[in-house]
């Protein structure tokens, strides 16, 4: 039989994929525009016939708008906030983070923090006292006594008589941005003394959705004190813990997202106990940070005190610093998840951070850290590329020595570790340069998913996040075709998944294959060369859904190592692509003169 050309599949192929593309622009493509108008038609009617007939919603389908309308309430608006607080329980259940958005649209919703009680993922913070009978809880009903409207220059205070002699006050303040105040007294008019203990919790219920990755710490987090450090339970730990808890002086606790905190925290003298809990009701697991104070005795006739804070906001590095100094708040600033290489991602974040203040783009900050970068690594990077160039000169020779003693694999490397000492040269310094950036590497790259300063950080062009992976896709020849890919029946989620190659890793691939066509081959056998130039195509595919960020450092990384070794190569006369490629665009002077005579 005869042998198939390959070039005739490749051909088939790419015919096929470009049938396959025209089909689904120009005929699924409009008939799943029609289906969709078609079944959003049919919602509409669904819904007006909805308003004709209404249905009694199920008791376990509350929505966050009906939880809201079961209590009243007492809105908060700040420059950074809006929401609004339950009067039954006093509690801080609903709140919105006015600076951020869902997506890139300004129009979008903002982020969503905190959710009533009764709603699907529930999420909020409370306060209150425990231990004495007819305490307030999360179903006593408050009375507001003062303010209309939370903001920085009005508090709103509440009130609640329990009939039994107690009764409770609480004033809620807040400031600019994400801290709350919140100070309980409680009077006993009774002829007894009574006792009570001041507890804070932050507590979620059911298991929110996590960030896909693995290098981000979502769950608890806290500093129980200064000489306990910084302590962290991830959501999925909490189910084996039931309930931790720590005796501690100050410090403070809450849940983390990726970017966003909820905290309470104590007065930072006193004695308390901080816990996590985990437990569940009517199948919903509840996931609870909290902390109790010591009891405290009230004598008939006297009243208690008890002032507390609340953060419920962006883990913005300056504003947890700020708030780290001004309440003395130990590790408050490591709510963002520097990792373990902390002493690494915390340089990279200010330097990162620095730039962006001189140029006003983190982007560009990231071009100016690689320069750094480069610049502080150049006498080992020099030193790297004299070597590589000395050992692209001694291919030769390796061949010479692979090819005499071909069948003795002991002589072989015998005589090339020989040849290398002859000629003093090192075959492993070429990969120094690399190996030592490998770390700034991950750095950033910890940087970019953490660090809510790069969220929706713009680039320039077609780069509006610099924390997501590149929008365009060679699929539609980078936006050129007015066709998205995700959408294409039956094989959309492969397209976007796994062909998914913007400008930028396209770029990054570029990069890669000129650095490893300039750097000498570690074996000449021929499957392993195979393997040697193919890496950057598989690196190219592996790295196509990372941070824009972070192709556009190695990007550039790859650019200026690609210059620095293309003038050393080009210096010892060693043949490199980039001479090949300037060879072919501009003829040399001695061709014309062939051409003449």
């Amino acid at each position: 039989m005869q042998q198939e050309n390959p070039r005739n599949m490749i051909a088939f192929v790419a015919i096929a994929f470009v049938l396959l593309t025209l089909y689904s622009m120009f005929v699924l493509g409009p008939a799943q525009k029609k289906r969709d108008q078609e079944a959003l038609q049919a919602r509409a009617t669904a819904a007006a016939q909805a308003k004709l007939n209404p249905t009694p919603a199920a008791p376990t389908a509350v929505t966050r708008t009906q939880a809201l309308a079961q209590s009243p309430r007492s809105p908060i608006l700040t420059p950074a906030l809006r929401g609004s607080i339950d009067l039954r329980g006093g509690r801080l259940d609903d709140l919105y983070l006015r600076d951020y958005h869902e997506t890139l649209d300004k129009k979008s919703p903002p982020v969503e923090l905190f959710r009533p009680e009764g709603s699907n993922q529930a999420y909020f913070a409370d306060f209150g006292w425990t231990g004495a009978p007819g305490a307030p809880n999360g179903s006593t009903l408050w009375t507001k006594v003062a303010g209309e409207v939370l903001d920085p220059d009005h508090p709103v205070t509440l009130a609640y008589d329990n009939g039994q002699g107690l009764v409770f006050t609480r004033t809620i303040a807040v400031d600019k941005l994400y801290m709350f105040t919140i100070t309980d007294q409680v009077a006993n008019k009774s002829a007894a003394p009574v006792q009570l203990a001041p507890y804070a919790s932050v507590q979620r219920q059911g298991k929110p959705q996590l960030s896909p990755n693995l290098i981000i710490h979502e769950g608890a987090v806290g500093a129980m004190g200064e000489q306990q450090g910084l302590n962290l339970l991830a959501y999925k730990d909490f189910k084996g813990v039931g309930e931790r808890k720590a005796e501690t002086k100050g410090g403070w606790t809450g849940l983390t997202d990726k970017y966003w905190l909820a905290a309470v925290i104590p007065d930072q003298g006193a004695n308390v106990t901080n816990g996590y809990r985990y437990s569940q009701v009517d199948g919903v697991d509840v996931y609870e940070a909290n902390y109790i104070g010591a009891l405290r005795t009230v004598a008939p006739g006297a009243a208690i005190a008890e002032t507390r804070h609340l953060f419920a906001g962006a883990k913005k590095v300056s504003i947890l610093k700020d708030y780290e100094a001004r309440f003395a708040l130990p590790h408050f600033i490591d709510a963002v998840d520097w990792g373990n290489l902390w002493f690494l991602t915390k340089p990279v974040f200010y330097v990162l951070s620095y730039f962006a203040g001189l140029t006003g783009n983190f982007g560009v900050a990231i071009l100016l850290l690689t320069l750094v970068v480069k610049i502080a690594l150049f006498p080992l990077a020099q030193r790297g590329f004299q070597s590589a160039s000395r050992m692209k000169q001694l291919q030769p020779k390796l061949e010479e020595i692979r090819k005499a003693y071909e069948k003795d694999p002991a002589k072989q490397q015998q005589e090339t570790m020989a040849l290398y000492q002859r000629e003093k040269v090192n075959p492993l310094a070429g990969c120094l340069p690399i190996l030592v950036q490998l770390p700034v590497f991950y750095s950033l790259y910890k940087v970019l998913f953490v660090s809510i300063e790069m969220r929706q950080a713009p680039f320039f062009g077609w780069v509006h996040d610099l924390s997501a992976p590149d929008p365009t896709t060679f699929l539609n020849l980078f936006g050129l075709i007015p066709w998205n890919p995700a959408l294409t029946p039956l094989i959309g989620g492969f397209l976007d998944g796994t062909l998914h190659i913007g400008v930028w890793p396209l770029l990054y691939g570029v990069g890669q294959w000129l650095s490893t066509s300039m750097t000498p081959q570690p074996s000449q056998d021929p499957t392993q060369k195979i393997i040697f130039q193919l890496m950057p195509a598989f690196f190219v595919f592996l790295m196509a859904k990372s941070p824009s960020g972070l192709l556009i450092y190695w990007s550039w990384s790859s650019a200026l190592t690609i210059a620095q070794q293309y003038v050393i190569m080009h210096r010892a006369g060693v043949e490199n692509p980039i001479d090949a490629v300037i060879q072919k665009l501009i003829p040399t002077r001695a061709e014309p003169q062939r051409k003449q005579a």
